[in-house]
């Protein structure tokens, strides 16, 4: 080996040495690395001690608000669209049970029986049939986002799916949660701060299948007495028939006469 290349390599420092000391260049980086970490872990502690703030006031006024809701009877309003053709409305008086769920009352008579021979009332029957079947399960997946369920929320907090998206001019703060209900799925909650209240919800969501997708947006409204209800909603989703034909269709509802009674 060659003493003297050795030695010079070891003056210079083109190659590491066992035991040698670490030069100017390593204490450098050194420094860097350390005043980066300085800047970073405390940018990244103070959003994460305001994004729990925040979901802390989201799910206390979710939690209230739905206290509130147990005394009050309301009016829902609804109509479907059919590949862009419009159902007539119908109309159910709503009010929450012992049970703690929603009973409604129908209260638009029901359609009249399709005209036509036998094998056409057949198949608009069945048609209906499904039509129902999946409007059942449409309604089993939205109760999984509508009302935002706090402990839902705490879960995915704690898996690391929800991130804020602050916006002080408007004094709205949005949280968005992924994976909430089901992997890919996406609920986007608006949230005044200053009026402790939800605005809206929107959802991306799906059924048994990602292609099926549903998408929901919620519009909140306030009583009187502060109480946060939902007035509007607007659902989209694609359903596929027995046939492989897609259907499209649109749910509106509303609940602009939220208030027919306070229960004492």
């Amino acid at each position: 080996m060659n003493t003297n290349v050795t030695r010079a390599q070891k003056q210079i420092g083109t190659i590491p040495v066992a035991g040698s000391m670490p030069g100017a260049g390593y204490k450098r980086t050194l420094l860097i690395a350390a005043a980066i970490l300085a800047a970073v872990v405390p940018a990244i502690a103070q959003e994460g001690g305001e994004l729990q703030q925040k979901l802390a006031a989201v799910k206390q006024s979710t939690a209230e608000n739905q206290q509130k809701l147990h005394g009050y009877q309301w009016m829902e309003t609804t109509q479907l669209a059919l590949k862009g053709d419009p159902k007539p409305p119908s109309q159910a008086s709503c009010m929450y049970g012992p049970d703690g769920k929603v009973q409604k009352t129908q209260l638009t008579a029901p359609p009249p029986p399709p005209s036509g021979g036998r094998m056409k009332q057949k198949v608009i029957a069945n048609k209906k049939e499904e039509m129902k079947d999946y409007m059942g399960q449409v309604k089993v997946l939205l109760a999984k986002y509508i009302p935002p369920d706090p402990q839902s929320m705490q879960q995915a907090f704690q898996s690391g799916k929800v991130s804020l998206v602050p916006n002080p001019s408007s004094g709205v703060t949005q949280m968005v949660f992924k994976d909430y209900a089901l992997a890919g799925d996406q609920m986007t909650l608006s949230f005044d701060t200053a009026a402790k209240k939800i605005s809206t919800v929107k959802v991306d969501t799906y059924l048994d299948d990602p292609k099926d997708v549903v998408t929901l947006a919620v519009q909140f409204a306030s009583l009187p007495d502060s109480t946060n209800y939902v007035q509007q909603t607007v659902l989209d989703a694609h359903c596929q028939e027995a046939g492989g034909d897609h259907n499209k269709f649109r749910l509106q509802g509303d609940w602009a006469l939220i208030v027919l009674m306070a229960q004492q």
